[in-house]
């Protein structure tokens, strides 16, 4: 299998952009599938780099080519989800959980697995890539179920509410808990301030002045004699 100039800087496209995720992951905000993204970039480079090495070039472009049908919505579903356009985001979340969903539990298995599982087994004898590879790539095939459960779950209730939930995801994202300790501290100032009006007010009449906004309704900026 010759390798393209074009299949070349394909593969190394790929494989910068996995290692990027990889090294970003310490910083990253730590999500309910933390553990599985690291299962799926391990499995990813090791695939990229085997097929490489191995000349396994058009299973190895067509692995990327089906991940990479889904990913382009993706990425600009949560660009407008962070620009609060819901309409547009809601829109591409469903073009992208369409997607997702025929790519990866439907070409994937039936063109990919299929051809490296049985298909290979007619022309060549069991070696160690074959092991190798097939292994990697259902551990790929489990990760796809797991991720299409979640996106299943969000088109339900997308389709019962008319909006789209947060991700699913994001349950339990770092940033999500800090927004939530940010508006508690953020009551808890409020009720402070509240509580020293009151009693600040409190204190005037004890002494038996007025509160200052009974004193604004008084002409001419005068106050009323005791």
């Amino acid at each position: 299998q010759p390798l393209q100039p074009s299949l070349f800087w394909y593969y190394m496209l790929e494989l910068s952009f996995y290692w990027s995720l990889v090294f970003t992951l310490p910083f990253d905000v730590k999500r309910k599938d933390f553990k599985e993204q690291i299962v799926h970039h391990a499995a990813t480079i090791f695939l990229i780099s085997f097929s490489y090495c191995a000349n396994y070039i058009r299973i190895g472009t067509l692995v990327m080519v089906i991940h990479d049908a889904s990913d382009c919505f993706l990425e600009p579903t949560k660009i407008f989800n962070y620009m609060k356009w819901k309409k547009t985001c809601d829109s591409l979340f469903m073009i992208f959980s369409a997607v997702f969903l025929i790519s990866r539990l439907v070409i994937y298995p039936y063109t990919v697995l299929y051809n490296t599982y049985y298909y290979s087994m007619e022309i060549f004898q069991p070696f160690f890539g074959y092991y190798f590879v097939n292994v990697l790539l259902i551990i790929l095939q489990l990760l796809h179920v797991f991720w299409s459960c979640l996106i299943i779950h969000m088109v339900y209730k997308f389709i019962l509410q008319g909006t789209m939930e947060k991700d699913m995801r994001s349950d339990t994202e770092e940033s999500d808990k800090d927004e939530e300790r940010d508006k508690i501290r953020e009551k808890e100032k409020n009720g402070i301030t509240y509580f020293s009006n009151i009693t600040s007010n409190g204190y005037i009449q004890r002494n038996g002045s007025e509160p200052l906004n009974n004193r604004a309704h008084l002409a001419n900026g005068h106050t009323k004699e005791r």
